[in-house]
């Protein structure tokens, strides 16, 4: 597999973490917060197609499946409370809340980068450098969460309390769109 291939890989892994990182940027986040959220999705889409090397089909199908679901009742939870709060008038939905808790975050983390695990069942078949792969597929998933989280901010801060009207259905659309087959 070329460095081309490996790169356009990366990119399809890392729209996911992308698309969900707008929402959340557009609730607002700290510059922290994008660091501390783009490294762990990078550290997971590392580990991810490693593990899927590794581990057998079934385990990761069932173990994935599940976090993917968890994963995206946070998103619409998420989402929901955005919408919410945005249709009251009330606070602004502040993330913080569940992103500074490591299990949110991890969550958050592993449903995204689920789809890093299956890519590295595949990989197993392939004759690739497993360590160089991941770490191309984690480097641009770990800066299309960062872009995400920024793109979000610089629209939530311009557009104001519609953006986390917007974002909040953003991110109700994806965690249904990630339960549904």
């Amino acid at each position: 597999m070329d460095i081309y291939t490996v790169f356009a890989l990366a990119v399809a892994l890392g729209t996911d973490a992308f698309s969900m990182c707008l929402g959340l940027g557009i609730a607002g986040v700290t510059m922290r917060q994008v660091l501390i959220i783009s490294f762990t999705v990078l550290v997971f889409h590392i580990v991810m197609p490693l593990l899927g090397w590794y581990a057998g089909g079934l385990a990761g199908s069932v173990a994935g499946r599940a976090a993917a679901i968890a994963g995206a009742l946070l998103l619409i939870y998420l989402g929901g409370k955005m919408v919410h709060s945005s249709i009251k008038g009330g606070e602004s939905m502040d993330p913080k809340v569940v992103l500074v808790n490591t299990w949110g975050l991890l969550l958050l983390a592993a449903s995204v980068s689920m789809d890093a695990l299956s890519v590295g069942f595949s990989l197993g078949a392939r004759q690739v450098d497993l360590l160089l792969t991941a770490g191309v597929i984690g480097l641009v998933a770990g800066v299309m969460t960062a872009a995400g989280l920024f793109l979000g901010r610089i629209v939530g801060n311009r557009v104001g309390e519609r953006a986390v009207l917007g974002g909040g259905i953003l991110l109700v659309i994806i965690g249904v769109r990630m339960i549904l087959p």
